[in-house]
């Protein structure tokens, strides 16, 4: 499938590029115990999809995540460079992209526009499973930890991812309500 991307795609696609690298500013929690520290970018991650749809969502996460590896200090914590990719978040960066693409199909399901529950359940699925279903285990491979002891530290990710996943949820509604040309190609508005 060829996907083409128009101009104003691609603007969309860079501001939220731009969105996850701001949401890196206020730093990260480092969890007790954890390799991996929570951060605020996820929450741009779950935007991206919800708002961009599957694949212009998870074309601003991977131009994030090229200019992180070009060395901008884009990830919380001033970090960025291809060591990154190499550590124990790397699982966690690359299934962001994925977690995009899961976001944008399950919001944007038969090409409808976004309501409530698709878009709750997708940036819980995509924005927080997808991504713990490729991140824990390369964390466990890196970290050389078992896999289930892994499992158990990732679990404190959870509430916040949840938490993460009701602040997109209320975002993305607001802005279909407010400026739904935000969204790209024109959808019908339909209620749900």
């Amino acid at each position: 499938m060829q996907q083409q991307f128009e101009m104003r795609d691609l603007t969309r696609i860079v501001v939220f590029a731009a969105i996850i690298a701001v949401l890196g500013i206020p730093g990260a929690i480092t969890v007790p115990g954890g390799a991996v520290p929570i951060t605020a970018q996820t929450l741009g991650v779950m935007l991206a999809g919800a708002v961009l749809g599957p694949w212009r969502g998870a074309s601003a996460v991977l131009i994030f995540l090229l200019l992180v590896l070009a060395g901008l200090p884009l990830l919380s914590g001033g970090r960025g460079g291809a060591g990154v990719f190499v550590g124990p978040s790397a699982g966690f960066l690359i299934g962001w992209i994925f977690g995009a693409l899961v976001v944008g199909a399950i919001v944007r399901f038969g090409a409808r526009p976004p309501v409530w529950w698709r878009t709750a359940l997708g940036c819980f699925i995509g924005g927080a499973l997808i991504v713990y279903v490729i991140g824990v285990p390369v964390q466990s491979l890196v970290t050389r930890l078992p896999l289930s002891k892994t499992i158990v530290t990732t679990a404190a990710f959870l509430p916040g991812d949840l938490l993460k996943a009701v602040v997109a949820t209320i975002i993305t509604m607001a802005l279909w309500r407010a400026y739904p040309r935000a969204f790209g190609n024109p959808t019908r508005r339909v209620a749900a």
